[in-house]
């Protein structure tokens, strides 16, 4: 009895009590964490320029891409042996481009009255570069398994390489083995990231599935259902942009340690605004950066290939020239990833010196 007794009584409303302080802590948190967000606009509420623009000091754009070459460069001991991994793994796992397909890419062109050109073998080769990028011959005829290896491949090389560029900016020495070892901690949380942005790709795919429902219904045909269709399109397609441009960042951020996927998504949503247009024109100046590459070490590769094969008849089975589009694929991959996350560090060195 006494044992008994000696337990405290519980005292009427403690738990309400309880549960009220926790749940005005907990409210009081979120608001906290919302008004520490930069938020430019508003609903219902008018947004003046001078709220949404946002400085951004970071170097021009030939400079920025000069500098992702520099890093490719001078740590090509790192980098080198990384795409030749990709290139290896690729080739056994997903498989390159067939001859025989590239040779039916040369047939039709030559079919389709290129000889009446009277052109040289420059342009021939560059109408095929073309014509094989654009058609999907790199990618052409994969199963689904195959598909699945090429994006777990990329998305290796992608943790990799941005692990191997933040211990190079940080002036730390590092090793391609570190990589592989270190590297892949945040995979779960890359593919979080991955699953939000397809989600924030639906508008896109439903665009396409309303472009093909319209082709073959003749709804084009009219110009004023060709022009609301245009304005339908226009505006998915902004839609889709605007929320994928911070997501690209959140795929950077969230290989940092010990981030979550919501918080770098959180981060990087904050960092792109009042900057997408800034993002989007680096991406334009991007893809012309990476064409010209093409074009500079691709048509002398396609070139050679057709004077070999015109000369030696025992090379007309070598695949030389999927080769190297599979080694140009690769090398631009570690680029490009090299060329966003050096973009995402000056943007974090310019918040943090502000």
């Amino acid at each position: 009895m006494a044992k008994r007794n000696s337990k405290k009584k519980k005292v009427p409303g403690s738990f309400k009590t309880a549960f009220k302080s926790s749940f005005e802590k907990t409210r009081e948190t979120i608001w906290k964490k919302k008004r520490a967000r930069v938020r430019l606009h508003q609903s219902f509420k008018r947004s003046y320029r001078e709220d949404y623009v946002r400085e951004l000091e970071v170097p021009g754009l030939m400079h920025h891409a000069v500098d992702s070459f520099r890093i490719l460069t001078k740590n090509w001991k790192l980098f080198v042996p990384l795409v030749i991994f990709a290139v290896v793994f690729n080739c056994f796992l997903v498989g390159i481009m067939s001859e025989e397909s590239y040779v039916t890419f040369q047939e039709a062109l030559d079919g389709s009255g290129y000889t009446a050109l009277n052109s040289g073998n420059l342009a021939k080769a560059g109408l095929l570069l073309v014509s094989t990028i654009t058609s999907g011959g790199l990618s052409s005829g994969l199963t689904e398994v195959q598909i699945v290896f090429a994006v777990i491949i990329f998305l290796l090389i992608w943790l990799i390489t941005i692990y191997l560029c933040r211990h190079i900016l940080a002036g730390k020495k590092v090793k391609l083995r570190d990589g592989f070892y270190n590297a892949l901690t945040p995979l779960i949380s890359t593919f979080v990231i991955l699953f939000v942005a397809f989600l924030q790709a639906i508008p896109i795919f439903v665009l396409v599935i309303a472009y093909s429902a319209a082709v073959q219904t003749d709804f084009l045909s009219t110009p004023f259902y060709a022009l609301v269709f245009f304005i339908f399109a226009s505006l998915l397609i902004l839609l889709s942009a605007y929320l994928l441009s911070s997501t690209f960042i959140a795929l950077i951020a969230v290989t940092a340690p010990g981030l979550y996927p919501l918080p770098a998504l959180r981060t990087a949503s904050d960092l792109m605004a009042g900057r997408r247009i800034r993002f989007i024109i680096r991406l334009i100046f991007l893809i012309l950066v990476v064409a010209l590459v093409w074009v500079i070490i691709m048509l002398p590769i396609i070139v050679t290939d057709l004077f070999l094969k015109s000369k030696f008849e025992w090379m007309s089975g070598w695949p030389i020239v999927p080769v190297c589009l599979q080694i140009m694929t690769c090398f631009t991959f570690v680029y490009i990833t090299i060329y966003l996350y050096l973009y995402y560090r000056r943007m974090l060195a310019y918040e943090d010196d502000k």
